[in-house]
């Protein structure tokens, strides 16, 4: 239900889908009964002439039965729900499957840091690259991730991967993903870390291997220009600096001149 609405394109999104479609369907069901039960009360009950209201005071088990078994009802598809949810939660959470390559991801007030790991699939080698708001990855590989924060909390999110998790400031937490199609794709922080929160965005690129190379050369020899340029209508030599805009005339260019 939701991929009508936003992509799907990570190994792991249909869990989440799944996850709260069902729960959709179990709200939806209470809803459309209760609410039907309402009305239909108010339509047998409704005032009529020459009948007296009556106080019910709910005390007899014929009465109390009509809350009581659907309170049962309700607590039983609760459990279905919490078992559901922690299936799901120690599949993409506690569970780091055997990983293809490495990245680390840096929020900070209000930009992203990623740092690839090379040909090697280590981080902190010569082979490293880093880039500032554009992270590359490979198609149908599983990437594991080092995530930190410089200053505040931040939250690394990717929506169409189904993706978010807090990155806390002094700790470095751990976590995965594999991409499923090619593109470029959304990436946020989705927690409020500052008056720059709403401009702390970036994109993620999901290649094929050969185009992934390719990419990686060119940011290597400095001539590739970022989606986040792009976006923002400017070029600059090294993909890993954010360019200036001469224009301070907004918000956005003021915020953007710090970095």
């Amino acid at each position: 239900m939701i991929e009508f609405f936003i992509e799907n394109a990570s190994s792991f999104a249909s869990d989440i889908d799944n996850l709260f479609e069902v729960v959709t369907w179990i709200i939806g069901f209470w809803f459309f009964v209760t609410f039907g039960t309402f009305v239909y009360l108010l339509i047998r009950f409704r005032r009529k002439k020459g009948v007296k209201a009556q106080y019910v005071a709910g005390e007899k088990h014929s009465e109390t039965k009509w809350t009581h078994y659907p309170h049962y009802a309700v607590i039983a598809f609760d459990v279905a729900i919490i078992a559901l949810n922690i299936f799901v939660w120690v599949d993409i959470k506690q569970t780091l499957p055997p990983r293809d390559n490495m990245i680390r991801v840096i929020g900070q007030q209000w930009s992203w840091t990623f740092v690839h790991a090379g040909p090697d699939g280590e981080l902190d080698t010569s082979d490293d690259i880093a880039t500032a708001n554009d992270l590359h990855v490979k198609v149908d590989n599983t990437y594991h991730f080092e995530l930190q924060s410089r200053d505040v909390l931040h939250n690394f999110s990717v929506p169409a991967f189904r993706l978010r998790q807090d990155a806390v400031p002094g700790r470095t937490i751990n976590g995965w993903f594999k991409p499923t199609k090619t593109g470029t794709y959304d990436l946020q922080c989705a927690e409020m870390c500052g008056y720059g929160h709403g401009i702390m965005g970036a994109a993620i690129t999901v290649h094929t291997e050969a185009n992934f190379n390719e990419t990686m050369d060119q940011i290597k020899k400095g001539t590739y220009e970022s989606h986040y340029q792009k976006r923002r209508g400017t070029k600059t030599e090294a993909p890993s600096k954010i360019s200036k805009e001469n224009s301070k005339s907004t918000f956005t260019d003021v915020l953007a001149s710090i970095f």
